[in-house]
């Protein structure tokens, strides 16, 4: 495949070779995100975490770890003790929309999109972390179950390069809820999109995903998105309507940075309010670099 068309579509060399630059990632994992029993402190919430004994009940314990049961046979109190599993599900959610099949610089918003998941793909098999995933257009959406392996990355991988049939027409918010209903508690979940179309419905989603699991969202987004052009005309074209804009109306201009600066803001206020990690990834960055 060209050069030309790995800017506009992502093949499978491409997203094989990102596992070298992966090699040097990290995943993101919280330092602390539930207190158990007996001081420790764990980087998973939910099922991330494995029951493995009772112990009569110490001085700082977690009352919400009291074994009730053994208390009441026992008369004395008793709290579960927990450990981390060794495998993380990751989950990876990636938005192939039509809003995402554009660019100005750089490669398409949908081949960022795939590159970043590759990367944390290749980052969480590195880790022996458990990996799945959906992929969502607008009237397609499909989930992976979490797998362990180099055959999960593939599998995962060979969906990211195929076309999706059209099936019913989704908004984010039914994408977002779908991902809630699939996604196990104690899972690692990266969404990777746009975020066009994020209502208060799709936030209800997001809040219940993030009581139980560590979310990360990353914004992609064209340079033109958040910044016109200086004065003139252009002209753009999805190969079935054409439009011009006319830059050296000043105030359009300013109403057209104003709507994306505060898309990013309410992606902001909106991430420092359930906990959520929140980066963002132009179509011409690197996105090894926004990952690091």
């Amino acid at each position: 495949m060209s050069r030309a068309n790995e800017l506009v579509s992502v093949n499978l060399k491409m997203l094989i070779n990102l596992a070298k630059p992966a090699a040097t990632l990290n995943l993101f994992r919280s330092h602390i995100r539930a207190q158990q029993s007996g001081g420790y402190v764990s980087r998973t919430k939910g099922r991330g975490m494995e029951f493995d004994e009772v112990r009569p009940y110490q001085p700082g314990d977690d009352i919400r770890s009291i074994d009730w049961r053994v208390t009441a046979r026992t008369g004395k109190a008793h709290t579960k003790l927990f450990r981390e599993e060794r495998e993380r599900p990751v989950f990876i959610s990636v938005d192939y929309r039509a809003s995402m099949q554009f660019a100005t610089r750089g490669v398409f918003k949908s081949v960022q999109a795939a590159k970043l998941a590759g990367l944390l793909a290749w980052v969480a098999q590195r880790h022996s972390d458990r990996i799945g995933g959906q992929i969502f257009t607008d009237h397609f959406c499909q989930e992976f179950k979490p797998q362990n392996g180099k055959r999960a990355v593939l599998h995962f991988f060979n969906a990211l390069i195929q076309q999706p049939p059209e099936q019913v027409a989704l908004d984010f918010a039914q994408i977002m809820g779908r991902l809630s209903q699939h996604v196990k508690p104690g899972s690692l979940v990266y969404i990777i999109s746009d975020f066009r179309g994020l209502n208060k419905a799709a936030e209800q989603y997001l809040a219940k995903l993030a009581r139980h699991c560590e979310v990360v969202m990353i914004l992609v987004y064209d340079p033109l998105e958040s910044r016109l052009p200086a004065k003139g005309r252009y002209r753009f074209t999805d190969n079935t309507k054409d439009i011009v804009v006319d830059t050296s109306d000043k105030q359009r201009v300013l109403s057209y940075q104003d709507k994306f600066q505060q898309h990013c803001l309410n992606l902001q206020q909106l991430a420092n309010k359930l906990d959520i990690r929140y980066l963002h990834c132009a179509s011409n960055d690197d996105p090894v670099q926004i990952l690091r």
